[in-house]
């Protein structure tokens, strides 16, 4: 019996399958996925692989191959079926099969389990009255003290019993070999989920949230697996849908995998679970400790939790019964992996769903074009909220053109109708965010007075300003000088937007010295629990204003919100790439949906230099249907995703002019095998950031309107770079469909 092997090394050289025997002592005992130690190369180094599968029959001469000395100690076996997953998306994302397991591979080595201890009294309340005398009587004091205790309370925390009662492991050990009582020793796994359970309100659920639950049931019961959109209103209440999907999926046996964008959503998220589901709840995130995930793995091993939550590695989570994948606010960015491979969440959702028989439902109020795209095609169902779940009435929203601003001669980031809302709500003793958007890169040029901005002719995206005074296109390297004022109104007041939320909070507690304030950004959260402390004090009223980037404006519920401002809309509208209106949409749409969800009706202002934008127009009517007719004809005009696919092939090397001679090569190789005319080429360029660590940057786009022809031209492009001594020197990678340039 042979087993196929990947090695440990993440070398692109070393990424095939390797044959091994199996010794006599492993038969039976091996799985696909186990971690085994095999002697490889010429001098037989002992070295990590990973079983992939097994074969009857040799590939080659039987007798030259070597046995797998052991299986590796302290280590998981990995599912099959996440086996499988890695295989996929080595295929479909590009890098080593290697890397693909290292990303599925939950935890790479298991920590020492914890132990409780506790001590149980063994004898009846008569038996241990007469032993306490006698130890009394003896002047045994320690056994005395210790078995009064026990008396007290039969069970006791071993560290609790000897530290209270100053009583050493001797006497107790002594004690145990009378038979007076026993010291046990018990797994102590921590569940990071440490709030308080409270008692939850029944919720009765509206005729739409009804309407999609009951769709998602039906089909469920019928053995239908689809991948739904949910896609509905801020405030519509698509959190108690996941809940009422999740609850019938768990009655029937299986578990559920929630996917969260970022840390800073899990507290809100995780308590409503953790009242529905108790502690069958869980959590993963990289502010645990290696140790409390080792501990989150070995109680999903042993059966002890039905929902994990957590951002895009709670993914694979190592569930032997999975029957639903929740993707909440799939429009986000973070969802997509910036390391090889670069996966995206929801894509290898719906591909694990698809290989153990589960279902997918994404959620978002402003749903990324793509999943809208598929759900137009029929690719995906879509269950619609229209309306807030408590029937409050949408904010009204305000958008304040700061153009106008500077001609009034208003030069403050904060406009003159933000600051008279802003004192209405302070003295109203309501509360306030302000969103600065940051987002977009601040490299794009724009006029205050106007709002001109300067962009490419030839891929219709802003151009950015680079310390050596050119603006450049990202994607098809077009350049050309700065200019001192502004082409459209020759204006002086033409740059980039600085301001940062640190400088806002200085602002905000000059113009209301009186006013309580927080700030919430990257610099604020570094700190483990700091995103739940921030947004605890917030929810607990010990704040009045909230000032923070795009992590404050999503998923969040605080209900004396009644004024939202919106900071510098622009800055990612014109930011350097082609999902910038979308993503300005998205924000400013999350953003306005904080306001109002309490009694009292919300208003938002939105600060802008660009209020005839679409974008712009519809986020404050909150019209997405608007928005993706508008944004589905642009993408199709110049052949961005959803209407094309791109794939992205990212160079970087040690020396500049080699790096472009060598994208120099892998363009016209790509010209080359585009016999039938299915790809567009565009670059090379270089990227935003052109130089990182003394490691130049080179990027080449590959657009088609078929994305199996991409994966097919990354396919021949590996061939093509693995052949060529050439790019020995250089790291390539792939990236279809970035989201980041």
């Amino acid at each position: 019996m042979y087993a196929d092997i990947i090695i440990d090394i993440t070398h692109e050289k070393l990424d095939k399958v390797f044959q091994y025997r199996i010794p006599s002592e492993l038969e039976g005992i091996l799985e696909v996925g186990t971690e085994v130690i095999v002697p490889f190369g010429r001098g037989n180094k002992e070295t990590g692989g990973y079983v992939i599968g097994f074969s009857e029959t040799a590939d080659y001469d039987a007798d030259k191959i070597k046995f797998i000395l052991r299986r590796a100690e302290d280590k998981r076996v990995i599912e099959s079926k996440l086996v499988a997953l890695a295989a996929w998306m080595k295929e479909v994302y590009g890098g080593t099969m290697i890397q693909a397991l290292r990303t599925v591979l939950p935890i790479k080595k298991q920590e020492k389990i914890k132990k409780k201890r506790t001590v149980r009294l063994l004898l009846s309340e008569e038996e241990g009255r007469k032993r306490l005398d006698a130890f009394l009587h003896k002047n045994q004091k320690a056994r005395a003290r210790a078995l009064a205790g026990l008396l007290d309370q039969p069970c006791q925390d071993y560290e609790l019993l000897t530290k209270k009662l100053h009583v050493t492991l001797p006497v107790l050990r002594a004690m145990e070999e009378q038979g007076i009582l026993v010291i046990e020793s018990q797994d102590a796994l921590r569940n990071p989920v440490c709030y308080r359970r409270t008692e939850e309100k029944e919720t009765i659920l509206t005729n739409e949230q009804e309407q999609a639950v009951s769709s998602f049931v039906q089909d469920y019961e019928k053995g239908y697996r689809k991948t739904y959109l949910v896609y509905g209103v801020t405030g519509s209440g698509k959190t108690e849908v996941y809940m009422k999907m999740i609850q019938h999926v768990v009655e029937n046996g299986k578990q559920a995998i929630v996917l969260i964008p970022e840390i800073a959503l899990t507290y809100q998220t995780v308590l409503r679970f953790y009242n529905r589901f108790g502690n069958r709840v869980s959590i993963l995130n990289s502010r645990l400790s290696q140790g409390e995930r080792s501990d989150q793995m070995e109680r999903v091993k042993r059966g002890e939790v039905d929902v994990m939550i957590g951002p895009r590695s709670a993914l694979f989570t190592p569930f032997d019964n999975l029957g639903l994948i929740v993707i909440d606010e799939e429009h986000e960015t973070t969802y997509k992996s910036e390391q090889v491979p670069r996966y995206h969440a929801r894509e290898t959702a719906i591909r694990r769903a698809k290989l153990e028989g589960a279902s997918v439902v994404l959620g978002s109020a402003t749903p990324s074009l793509e999943a809208f795209y598929r759900c137009r095609q029929g690719e995906f169902t879509l269950l619609e909220l229209k309306n807030r779940a408590t029937a409050q009435s949408l904010p009204e929203v305000y958008t304040v053109d700061m153009r106008e601003e500077l001609k009034h001669g208003n030069r403050s980031i904060i406009s003159d109708k933000l600051k008279e809302m802003m004192e209405d709500r302070l003295e109203k003793r309501q509360q306030i965010m302000l969103f600065l958007n940051r987002r977009g890169d601040a490299g794009f040029v724009s006029c205050r007075e106007c709002g001109y901005v300067v962009k490419c002719p030839h891929c219709d995206v802003a151009l950015s300003a680079h310390k050596n005074g050119k603006l450049v296109c990202h994607y098809c390297g077009y350049e050309r000088p700065s200019m001192p004022s502004c082409p459209e109104c020759g204006s002086h007041y033409i740059g980039g937007f600085r301001a940062g939320t640190q400088q806002i909070e200085e602002l905000v507690k000059k113009m209301f010295p009186t006013a309580r304030v927080l700030r919430m950004d990257m610099d604020t959260t570094k700190k483990k629990d700091s995103h739940e402390k921030i947004l605890s004090a917030f929810a607990s009223e010990e704040a009045d204003i909230l000032i923070g980037t795009q992590m404050i404006v999503k998923g969040h519920d605080f209900p004396q919100v009644t004024l939202v401002g919106i900071l510098a809309a622009d800055m990612s509208l014109y930011s350097n790439h082609y999902q910038s209106a979308e993503r300005t949409f998205q924000l400013l749409s999350q953003a306005c949906g904080r306001a109002g969800r309490g009694q009292e009706k919300g208003e938002v202002i939105i600060q802008t230099y660009s209020p005839q934008h679409y974008s712009i127009q519809t986020a404050a009517r909150q019209d997405y249907e608007s928005f993706y007719e508008e944004e589905m004809n642009y993408r199709m005009l110049m052949g961005y995703p959803p209407a094309e696919d791109l794939l992205a092939i990212w160079m970087t090397g040690e020396e500049e002019e080699h790096l472009k001679v060598a994208a120099g090569y892998l363009k016209e190789f790509t010209e080359r095998i585009n016999r039938e005319g299915k790809l567009t080429v565009i670059g090379p360029a270089a990227p935003y950031v052109s130089k990182i660590n003394d490691q130049y940057r080179q990027i080449i786009y590959v657009k088609s309107e078929d994305y199996e022809w991409l994966v097919r031209a990354k396919d021949l492009l590996e061939q093509y770079i693995d052949m060529n001594r050439g790019f020995d020197h250089l790291r390539i990678q792939f990236d279809f469909n970035p989201l980041n340039i």
